[in-house]
């Protein structure tokens, strides 16, 4: 049986005794082939050139730099969910870019090449053409800053998805009507969002070894933070609760995670986003995610007279990021701040009887 092997080029050349001999090539300009077609010589010396070639074609591609950032530290530092996001988003990097020539990215129009296919996949979903764009210029800059890439085409490109969550602050009624109508199991996950201003993901890792019955002690998963939170009366009196209820879960062997389903099982991020929608949805509670509760945890510690030095302290914000949360997104339309500071002008302006 013959096989034709692709790119095989021959050479004919004639010798010093007037005699003729057929030289092989792995292709044109390529190396010479040992043995005689056919051999296992010849077989073995023609797939060592194909391996060394695409080796090297692979070093001269993107997807060289993407599969070098996926096995980098820098990658590896990301938080799980990150990793797992970034690698999905990476797989369509490379299946659009993957065999894109690296010395094209020195090309002006490459940058062209790069906001065209963002703009081709923000017809289905503008926040998620900025996501993985970010990803390939996070990429470009890693590749950039250790010589692999000549330039970071994808630079500071500007978003095309903007989103304002200035008025998505919960309101009274709205955790009002979730503790009633929502189901019993997600409302402490509601009550530790609203006095500890974490994140959905390390609420849902909190087990009771974070818990002394006095604070709350976590390291923030996005930040490496460590937190430690004073347990406020009406959450302890919740957590007290659950705890109660989860002993004999505890004393089986069974999840120590302090939010669990209604199974009595730790909840995956998927299972808890489900839930937490049909659960808003039943409460009418429309137009507030979970992330809002960070913010309107914010605002209440404003609200109830907190430094922005001491709310940093509790939900783990830097002070610069306090400000900004505060000035940009809530205190300009919360009316009860302009109550109390009224108070506090007439207060200051009492004459003394």
């Amino acid at each position: 049986m013959r096989i034709k092997l692709k790119g095989l080029n021959r050479v004919k050349a004639k010798l010093t005794d007037g005699s003729t001999v057929t030289y092989y090539y792995a292709w044109k300009g390529g190396p010479r082939l040992d043995g005689k077609p056919g051999s296992p010589e010849f077989m073995a010396s023609y797939n060592r050139a194909v391996e060394d070639r695409r080796g090297r074609h692979r070093k001269e591609t993107v997807r060289w730099v993407i599969e070098d950032y996926l096995d980098s530290a820098d990658f590896k530092a990301l938080a799980e969910r990150s990793r797992k996001d970034y690698a999905v988003h990476a797989r369509h990097i490379d299946a659009e870019f993957g065999d894109m020539p690296i010395k094209l990215l020195a090309d002006r129009r490459a940058r062209g090449e790069f906001l065209a296919w963002r703009d081709r996949m923000a017809i289905k979903s503008r926040r998620s053409a900025d996501y993985r764009f970010a990803v390939l210029a996070r990429i470009m800059s890693w590749g950039f800053n250790r010589g692999l890439v000549p330039c970071n085409p994808c630079e500071r490109p500007g978003k095309l998805y903007r989103a304002s969550r200035k008025d998505k602050i919960w309101q009274a009624e709205d955790e009002a009507a979730f503790y009633d109508k929502a189901p019993a199991h997600l409302h402490l996950a509601l009550t530790l969002a609203l006095w500890t201003g974490q994140r959905k993901g390390d609420l849902l890792s909190l087990t009771w070894a974070n818990y002394d019955g006095k604070h709350i002690r976590l390291t923030q998963h996005k930040t490496g933070k460590r937190v430690i939170v004073p347990v406020g009366a009406p959450l302890r009196r919740a957590l007290e609760e659950q705890r109660e209820r989860n002993h004999a879960d505890q004393a089986a062997g069974r999840s120590h995670h302090i939010l669990l389903t209604s199974l009595g099982t730790p909840w995956t991020i998927y299972g808890f986003n489900t839930s937490w929608k049909r659960a808003c949805a039943a409460a009418g509670v429309i137009g507030l995610t979970f992330h809002d509760l960070r913010g309107t945890a914010v605002t209440r510690l404003a609200i109830a007279e907190c430094t922005e030095a001491e709310i940093a302290t509790i939900t783990g914000h830097s002070l610069k990021d306090v400000g900004s949360i505060l000035d940009a997104h809530y205190l300009h339309r919360d009316s009860r701040l302009a109550d109390s500071a009224i108070r506090k002008l007439e207060r200051s302006q009492e004459t003394p009887k």
